[in-house]
């Protein structure tokens, strides 16, 4: 029985090695945040590394992206690109010679043979095994050809593969999230490591990057989990050719879910972290929800700062189950890190959605003393950055953008008569008081017969052009005396035509 370390012995080295193709996707983040986790939390190297040897997928814009990303999340890493390290280059792509030279010893020892199957071949016995009950996966029909066999296919004009020779054997190891897993030899057939045209496969790249690299623990996706034994026979190849040092420890994260059972996919609307950082999640916020799903702070607390994160993170309290994401609850612990803020960081946190193409004032109309004193209102009721630019508008546009449900919905009964007394008293009223003018609402409202809430409903849109928003008290206060009696004058001339 063939099995692997569960812990190896020397210092911890993490990686991350997403390939550069589109947008990266949530489910992509939480393997770097839980990598970038371990590593910090026992004072290890985290690797960053670039898979992106499939040319017809990978794009350099996806690359700056990538790296754009990782630097917005604040997931910084200790070797890797623009970094450097001990076993540049890190990116695949620039290896090439390395994977190379491994393929050769690989097949000069034994451990890989070139296969000359054609794919019509391939796909009939496998179609055979399967009407007959057996494994279809690859029958090792190239595993012993004699030196005839094989010039007898050259001579044929016949190409091949390279493919790695699975040992006879069960493959066991320990998975740092699931436990011991074994594999039957028959579930695990040799498998490809270099194309026809010399292109080494992932099943290779990944492996030798690893071990050049001395990884010690690979976190990574459960989809991946199927290819853990394969990994384990090429990594006890490597290690007997002086290539590794180790096995690395495994750990396989559960999945992410989506809508019904579904795992979350690049094609959900929600899977992007792009939605994320155009809505105004905070880096913060956003990497909290995201590390709950498969790890858990504690019982009783979701919510909680990134080193506080890291001071408890360990990769043998992460969940096996399916983790199923929910924009409600991201939505909710990004708000309580809105909260979280200082005034002045969470001031500058808005600015991007303060101006162009966002903001739909002029910029000479804006007034950043103005949006200061407004902002510690606003801090408090919003659950993403960008919902400050509708909330504050009514401050810098000449007169409010009215929303005609909100009119329609506040301005029932006899609004005209409210608003002219509601206007009177506001007028009369102290303005360097927001509870003298909430006074002269209230007041209104019970001339009218009025409770407060009804009262001050045609007010706020008159003012603010909706029926919720900040407090509006503080609102009229901050907009002041002249333009708030203004925008009800004119809300009266609206009801009037």
């Amino acid at each position: 029985m063939a099995s692997a370390a569960a812990t190896p012995s020397s210092p911890v080295r993490v990686r991350f090695c997403p390939s550069p193709t589109g947008n990266p996707h949530v489910g992509l983040v939480r393997t770097a945040l839980f990598n970038w986790a371990y590593a910090r939390h026992t004072g290890g190297t985290m690797v960053f590394r670039i898979e992106d040897t499939d040319a017809a997928r990978d794009s350099e814009e996806s690359y700056q992206q990538l790296l754009d990303s990782m630097r917005w999340l604040g997931l910084d890493w200790d070797e890797g690109p623009e970094v450097g390290g001990p076993h540049a280059p890190y990116r695949q792509s620039q290896r090439t010679d390395l994977y190379a030279d491994v393929a050769e010893r690989l097949v000069a020892e034994g451990y890989a043979y070139p296969c000359y199957c054609t794919t019509e071949e391939l796909d009939e016995r496998r179609e055979a095994a399967r009407a007959a009950g057996r494994p279809s996966g690859y029958d090792g029909h190239c595993r012993d050809l004699s030196d005839e066999q094989k010039a007898a296919y050259e001579a044929e004009g016949r190409s091949h593969i390279i493919r790695f020779r699975m040992p006879d054997e069960t493959i066991t190891f320990t998975d740092l999230v699931r436990g011991e897993l074994t594999f039957q030899p028959e579930n695990v057939p040799d498998y490809g490591i270099v194309r026809a045209n010399g292109a080494p496969l992932y099943t290779l790249v990944n492996p030798v990057d690893d071990a050049l690299m001395e990884i010690t623990h690979v976190l990574r996706g459960e989809d991946l989990l199927s290819s853990t034994p394969r990994q384990v026979a090429l990594y006890q190849a490597l290690v007997k050719l002086g290539i590794a040092k180790q096995i690395p420890a495994f750990g396989h994260l559960p999945y992410v879910m989506g809508e019904g059972n579904k795992k979350l996919s690049k094609r959900d609307p929600q899977a992007s972290l792009n939605l994320y950082r155009e809505r105004g999640f905070l880096p913060e916020g956003l990497l909290n929800y995201l590390s709950l799903l498969g790890w858990s702070f504690s019982a009783d607390q979701d919510v909680f700062t990134i080193p506080e994160m890291v001071a408890k993170f360990d990769i043998a309290d992460v969940n096996a189950n399916p983790a199923r994401f929910d924009l409600k609850k991201a939505e909710a612990i990004n708000a309580d890190h809105i909260r979280m803020l200082d005034t002045a960081a969470f001031a500058e946190a808005c600015a991007p959605w303060l101006v162009a193409p966002y903001a739909p004032w002029a910029p000479e109309d804006f007034d950043q003393a103005v949006f200061d004193t407004i902002a510690p209102y606003a801090q408090t009721r919003l659950t993403v950055l960008s919902d400050i630019t509708a909330n504050v508008d009514f401050l810098f546009l000449k007169e409010p953008v009215f929303d005609e449900a909100s009119w329609t919905k506040a301005m029932k009964g006899d609004p005209q008569a409210l608003l002219t007394t509601a206007r009177e008293n506001l007028d009369a009223a102290d303005w360097s008081s927001a509870e003298a003018l909430k006074e002269a609402v209230l007041k209104a409202g019970e001339a009218h017969g009025l409770k407060l809430g009804k009262a001050q409903a045609p007010v706020r849109v008159a003012v603010t052009g909706r029926t919720v928003g900040l407090p509006l008290f503080e609102s009229l206060q901050i907009l002041g005396k002249d333009a708030s009696l203004a925008r009800i004058d004119a809300a009266l001339a609206k009801l009037a035509a």
